[in-house]
């Protein structure tokens, strides 16, 4: 946005937003004022352009400096306004997303009461909804996030090993224990064998866990299920039902690495814009989920009404079980309680919504899908409980959320001020030529 101020011996003053350097110069106006740089701040615009212009001998420079004050305050207050309006919907926003448990649960419960409130969202709409689901996930990864996988390679190798060998053994252990009718079987399989679910960071968040490894761990997780999903599949149940590894294998390329990969490059070539995207984009991924999985249910209401205790409950011991093991297999290793509570969730949580979605385009039965829409409500009852549970018995914050606020400055200033470098140097040069 540019501000502009009428000077009546040089014509017009343009400048960019604060922050910015500008030169400007006044072909109208032979005085030695009629040129100058300046760097633009919100306070000090005015004081700038009146120190630059008593350089000049210029009969007018009164009237210049009086409606450039007037003209930079005005530019300085309406890009002030516009920062707070962003930043209160960005805080409302977040605030919407931490409420995801509650938005699940109302939709299974306007699914169930009435599902044609939701059956608008067709079947071909979730393998989109997914995709954008990943993609609002991979604007918030910046390099720092994939640096946590260098920085702590045994903890994540820990999360991903426990992620990919607690859940696959609980679902077949729990779909044979209770005897679950083979399409509810095989959807508990394929639940147990998805990835960490993105609801996992807000949850980790809640619980004062460490989120920087929660985020590690749910893109290893997520990057890695493109093999481990449809080999633990194959494995599990390819001996009850014929399962197309090649298949999964593509589809899960498809609406998981390749949207993560675009939203990963998105925030890197457009950093300005996903920075005001990024408060958005955990309230876009949230939405996403609780349509997919509410409309699944909708879809199978029936069945689901017919299904009753038995499959609610084999899938609350899938997740019960993944949230204890994680937990207890990682204080026996040695693990620190923020990341043990970290190991647990991201266990404990499955990213639901691709279970549904590969049910839904790899298997006839539409029931297969049904454990996986439940799971994606029991999953963010259970997370969200046990975080409430820490909280209460762990109510100060953790000194690594101070710690990890002060580097993202740190580091946040040290870009402006290379980005400022190269933009001197490259002036300079144009100068020069």
């Amino acid at each position: 946005m540019f501000a502009t101020s009428q000077l009546r011996c040089v014509g017009h003053l343009r400048w960019q937003t604060p922050g910015r350097r500008r030169h400007a110069s006044h072909p109208q106006c032979q005085c030695s004022g009629a040129s100058f740089s300046q760097v633009l701040r919100r306070s000090v615009i005015a004081s700038t352009v009146l120190r630059r212009s008593r350089k000049g001998n210029c009969a007018r420079k009164k009237r210049w400096r009086i409606e450039t004050v007037a003209r930079g305050t005005a530019a300085a207050s309406q890009s002030g306004a516009q920062d707070s309006l962003e930043k209160r919907l960005g805080n409302l926003a977040t605030r919407a997303a931490n409420l995801f448990p509650l938005w699940l649960v109302l939709g299974a419960t306007a699914a169930l009461v009435h599902p044609p409130s939701l059956t608008w969202f067709k079947r071909e709409y979730t393998t989109q909804g997914l995709a954008l689901t990943m993609m609002a996930m991979g604007t918030t990864l910046t390099l720092d996030d994939f640096a946590q996988v260098v920085q702590r390679p045994w903890l994540v190798a820990l999360g991903a090993t426990l992620q990919y060998t607690i859940m696959p053994l609980m679902g077949f252990a729990v779909s044979q224990l209770l005897k679950l009718p083979l399409p509810y079987a095989v959807g508990i399989c394929l639940v147990a064998s998805c990835p960490g679910g993105v609801a996992s960071n807000v949850v980790t968040f809640l619980a004062r866990a460490d989120v920087p490894l929660s985020v590690a761990m749910t893109t290893v997780s997520t990057l890695s299920a493109v093999v481990a999903t449809p080999a633990l599949t194959q494995l599990l149940v390819g001996h009850l039902v014929p399962v197309n590894a090649g298949s999964l294998l593509l589809s899960t390329l498809q609406v998981v690495l390749v949207p993560i990969a675009l939203g990963s490059f998105l925030n890197w070539a457009l950093p300005r814009a996903m920075a005001r995207f990024s408060p958005f984009a955990p309230l876009l991924a949230s939405a996403m989920t609780v349509l997919v999985s509410a409309s699944i249910v909708a879809q199978n209401a029936a069945a689901v009404r017919i299904a009753g205790p038995r499959l609610i409950l084999a899938v609350a011991l899938l997740h019960a079980g993944g949230f204890a093991l994680g937990y207890g297999v990682s204080k026996l290793l040695g693990v620190k309680e923020r990341q043990a509570r970290t190991n647990s969730i991201e266990v404990g949580m499955q990213n639901s919504a691709l279970g549904a979605v590969l049910a839904t385009l790899h298997f006839a039965d539409p029931l297969t899908a049904i454990p996986a829409a439940i799971s994606a409500t029991m999953h963010s009852l259970l997370g969200s409980t046990l975080a409430g549970f820490w909280r209460l018995v762990d109510p100060e914050e953790p000194n690594v959320s101070l710690d990890l606020n002060a580097a993202a400055a740190d580091s946040m200033q040290q870009r402006k001020i290379a980005a400022q470098q190269w933009i001197q140097a490259w002036r300079n040069k144009q100068a020069g030529a």
